[in-house]
C-alpha cells in the first residue's frame, strides 16, 4: 500500500554508509547535505497517501487490493498510459520537475521489466520469477527504487574485463550459499542516498569476456558493503531556503557507489553472467521507454516551471507586452509546446504488445530525448537575456533586509511596479537559483546527458523512427518522370498556357 512520508523517513534509518565532506553521515535525515531533498520526496510520499489524491494517484494493487502509487502500473492499454501520465505530472509537480531520480523513475523501470519478464527467463526461470516478486514488493510497499548502471569513467579504451584492475567495475567476485557477492563501483548514482533499493546493473555495451559484470540485481541501499560517496552538496551550502529555494529543497545528489563484497540474495537477482540479457532487459522490454516516459513528464514539468518564471519576470519589468519580448516569450512557449505535444503523442502512438502490455510510442519518446539538451541550453540563455544584469544586480543575502540602513536603499532602489523589493528579490534570486547557481549548472549538465551521450540518444532516435514513409514519397516521385519525356499527363505539354487560377 501507499507509505506516509514519516514511514519513508524511519527507512531511512537503517546505517547506512553514506560519505560526505570526509565523513560518515549519521542520521541522512537531519544532515544539512540531504535534509531538504528528504523532505522533499517525504511531501511526496504523504500526498500519494493522502486519500483525497486516491482516484488521481493510486491504482489497487492486484495481489492485496489496497491503493498502490500509479507509478508503478504496468500498462495494458493507452487508456492505461493516459491515466499513468496524469499521476506522474501531478508528481512531478510536487517537486517542481526538479527530482530526476524521484521514486517515480525507477518504478517504471521495473514495471516494465515485470511486463516481460519474459526476457529473463532466458537466463533461468527463476530469475523471471525473482523480477516480478519484486516488482510485486516494491508496488505493495512503495520502494524508493534508483539505480547505477554506468561503470565509473577510468579507461573507456577497454572493456571491463581488461581494466587494470579486474575489480574496478561492479561485477561478481564469488557465489556463496543463498546468493552472489559483489565488487566493484558504479555510477551515477543519482539520489540513491536517498532510497530504499539500487538497481545495479550495465546499460554499457558489455563484450565477451565481461560476463562477471553482466548482472542485474536490487540492492539494499542500507546493505553491509554498499558505500555512497556523495559529491558536493549544494543544499548545504546555500545560505538560505530565500537566497537559494530550490537547491535547499531539491539537490537529490550524486554518488559514486562502492559495493565492497555486497552479499546479494539469489531473489534479488534478476540476471547473472549473462550479457544478452542484461542488453536486451533495456529494449526488449517497456522498460527503457516507460523509465524515460516518466522523465519526459518531468521534463515537461520543469520546462513549464521555467517559462512561467520568464513570464512573470516579464511582467515584473514592464516588458510583457512589447513585441521582441512577446516574440521570446513566443519562442519558448514552443518549445515547452513541442516537449509537451511529444509526451501526449506517446499515448497516441502506443501498441500493445502480444505479452498484452502497452509501449509509448518509441518514436516520440526518443524525439524528446533527443531534443533535450540543446532545448534546456536554449532555454537558459534566453531567460538569462530576458533578465539582463537584474540577476546579478542584487542583495547579498536575506540578512540585508534585516539590518535597518541597508534594507532602506535596497527598498528604495530595488524594486518594481508592483513588487516591492522583497517581492522583486526573491523572483530573481528563485530565477538565478534555476539558471546561474552551482544548483542550475548542474542540471544543465544533467539534461545535457539525462538520457546517456547524445550521439547514442540520436542513433535510438534512427532507429526508433520509420523513415519509410519518406522513402515512398521519393520513390513516387521518381517513378514520375525519367529520359523519355514528362509521363504525368496532368502537367499541360511545354508551351501550353497555364491555367490561370490553377497555375
Amino acid at each position: 500500500m501507499t507509505r506516509s512520508g514519516d514511514q519513508y523517513l524511519e527507512g531511512l534509518r537503517d546505517g547506512r554508509q553514506v560519505f560526505i565532506d570526509g565523513e560518515l553521515v549519521g542520521d541522512i535525515t537531519r544532515h544539512p547535505a540531504f535534509k531538504g531533498a528528504v523532505r522533499s520526496v517525504a511531501a511526496l510520499y504523504d500526498t500519494v497517501d493522502d486519500k483525497a489524491n486516491r482516484d488521481q494517484l493510486t491504482f489497487a494493487s492486484p495481489a492485496t487490493g489496497e491503493a498502490v502509487s500509479l507509478a508503478h502500473l504496468i500498462p495494458r492499454s493507452p487508456a492505461d498510459l493516459t491515466r499513468r501520465r496524469i499521476a506522474l505530472k501531478a508528481m512531478a509537480e510536487q517537486t517542481f520537475g526538479l527530482m530526476g531520480r524521484g521514486p517515480e523513475h525507477v518504478a517504471g523501470f521495473l514495471a516494465g521489466f515485470a511486463g516481460h519478464s519474459h526476457v529473463f527467463a532466458a537466463g533461468g526461470e527463476h530469475f523471471a520469477r525473482n523480477v516480478e516478486a519484486f516488482h510485486a514488493k516494491a508496488r505493495d510497499e512503495d520502494l524508493y527504487m534508483t539505480y547505477t548502471i554506468l561503470p565509473p569513467q577510468i579507461d573507456r579504451s577497454k572493456p571491463a574485463h581488461q581494466q587494470a584492475d579486474p575489480h574496478l567495475y561492479a561485477g561478481v567476485v564469488a557465489e556463496r550459499d543463498g546468493g552472489i557477492v559483489v565488487r566493484g563501483a558504479q555510477m551515477l548514482g543519482t539520489g540513491t542516498a536517498i532510497s530504499d533499493y539500487v538497481y545495479l546493473s550495465n546499460i554499457a555495451p558489455l563484450q565477451p569476456g565481461d560476463e562477471a559484470y553482466a548482472l542485474a540485481a536490487m540492492v539494499p541501499v542500507g546493505a553491509p558493503g554498499v558505500k555512497i560517496y556523495a559529491r558536493r552538496s549544494y543544499a548545504a551550502a546555500s545560505s538560505s531556503l530565500f537566497d537559494y529555494p530550490v537547491s535547499a529543497r531539491f539537490d537529490e545528489t550524486d554518488s559514486l557507489l562502492v559495493y565492497d563484497d555486497v552479499f546479494v540474495p539469489w531473489e534479488n537477482v534478476f540476471a547473472y553472467r549473462n550479457l544478452d540479457v542484461v542488453k536486451r532487459q533495456w529494449f526488449a522490454t517497456a522498460g527503457h521507454l516507460l523509465g524515460n516516459n516518466q522523465a519526459q513528464i518531468r521534463f515537461w514539468t520543469k520546462l513549464e516551471f521555467l517559462i512561467g518564471l520568464a513570464h512573470r519576470v516579464a511582467e515584473m519589468n514592464g516588458s510583457v507586452n512589447l513585441p521582441p519580448v512577446k516574440g521570446a516569450l513566443g519562442e519558448m512557449a514552443a518549445q515547452v509546446a513541442t516537449v509537451t505535444g511529444l509526451v501526449l503523442a506517446q499515448e497516441q502512438h502506443a501498441t500493445v504488445d502480444e505479452h498484452g502490455v502497452a509501449w509509448p510510442g518509441r518514436a516520440e519518446c526518443f524525439a524528446n530525448m533527443a531534443l533535450q539538451p540543446d532545448l534546456y541550453a536554449k532555454l537558459l540563455v534566453m531567460i538569462r537575456d530576458l533578465c539582463g544584469g537584474g540577476l546579478i544586480q542584487l542583495p547579498s543575502s536575506a540578512n540585508d533586509f534585516a539590518n535597518p540602513a541597508i534594507a532602506a536603499d535596497v527598498n528604495r532602489f530595488v524594486q518594481s511596479p508592483g513588487y516591492p523589493a522583497t517581492e522583486r528579490v526573491k523572483l530573481l534570486k528563485l530565477v538565478w537559483d534555476m539558471v546561474g547557481s552551482e544548483f542550475a549548472s548542474r542540471h544543465h549538465q544533467y539534461e545535457m546527458f539525462y538520457a546517456g551521450a547524445p550521439f547514442v540518444v540520436k542513433m535510438r532516435m534512427y532507429d526508433a523512427y520509420d523513415f519509410g514513409a519518406g522513402r515512398r514519397l521519393v520513390d513516387t516521385m521518381l517513378d514520375s518522370y525519367d529520359l523519355s519525356g514528362l509521363r504525368d499527363t496532368a502537367l499541360p505539354p511545354a508551351g501550353d498556357a497555364l491555367d490561370p487560377v490553377r497555375g
